[in-house]
């Protein structure tokens, strides 16, 4: 199997922390050429540190909010434009708050639709036609499995997330001729900083401690246990690589077992 990304370019989304820095570090293992993207310039240097090195690597970081489309569209034209092409993008962005969706304010979902969407968007215009001219592009947007089945207490996620799949399954129908695929993986529970937030805030809105929230969660999957970061990154790294090449426009679940259809 051809896991191979040397001399890849991989631009990778929220990669500080969590699924993001995680996808970051496997794909450096894999050979790629890693550019970071997140908003905390002192958190990105030691991320940054922390990619494996064969000795011709070229890892690299930018620093940008994505409340700023514009500036993020600006920042990763000028990058391309000085390094070179972007062989590879990984949309990764924090979810937004959780809350009924009965109670949310309308800005809520245009800020979320912003940094999602839009965001995604504006990254894969500036990079698709690098991935034409080099023959080979991978699109792999980290969502959640919400996309196939609407989690409780996650109103404005869900649709947003919803809207991203849907995205991404056009981009991918459109794409295919050039060698390009369009992926979504969809991560389950995953023992990151956003989950324990979930668990707290579920815990002081239900009067239910910590621990019994994460039982009931844990009750929920098959496998009986949260996903770790690196579990996802293997997904996505997979996706990323020659080996698969022939899967577009599809919804990966690592969850466990969890989402309850097919």
């Amino acid at each position: 199997m051809n896991l191979d990304l040397k001399n890849k370019r991989a631009l990778v989304c929220g990669s500080t922390q969590g699924i993001g820095k995680a996808v970051a570090m496997e794909l450096a293992l894999l050979g790629a050429n890693v550019t970071l993207i997140a908003r905390n310039e002192q958190s990105l240097k030691l991320a940054k540190n922390e990619l494996a090195n064969n000795g011709n690597q070229l890892h690299s970081y930018l620093c940008v909010d994505f409340n700023e489309p514009q500036k993020l569209n600006e920042l990763v034209e000028q990058f391309i434009q000085r390094s070179g092409p972007v062989n590879i993008l990984i949309n990764n962005t924090g979810g937004p708050a959780a809350g009924p969706i009965v109670n949310a304010k309308p800005q809520e979902f245009l800020s979320a639709f912003n940094n999602h969407l839009i965001c995604n968007h504006v990254l894969a215009q500036a990079c698709i036609e690098g991935m034409k001219n080099s023959g080979y592009g991978r699109i792999i947007n980290i969502i959640s499995t919400s996309v196939k089945l609407p989690l409780p207490n996650l109103g404005v996620s869900n649709t947003i997330r919803a809207a991203v799949a849907n995205w991404a399954k056009t981009l991918a129908n459109e794409l295919g001729k050039f060698n390009i695929t369009v992926n979504n993986v969809l991560p389950g529970a995953t023992a990151t900083q956003r989950l324990s937030t979930i668990i707290e805030n579920k815990a002081l809105k239900t009067n239910h401690s910590n621990d019994a929230v994460t039982k009931e969660m844990l009750s929920e999957i098959p496998l009986g246990r949260f996903a770790e970061a690196t579990e996802i990154a293997n997904a996505v790294a997979f996706l990323a690589s020659p080996a698969a090449a022939y899967i577009n426009g599809i919804n990966v679940p690592v969850d466990g077992g969890r989402t309850g259809n097919l």
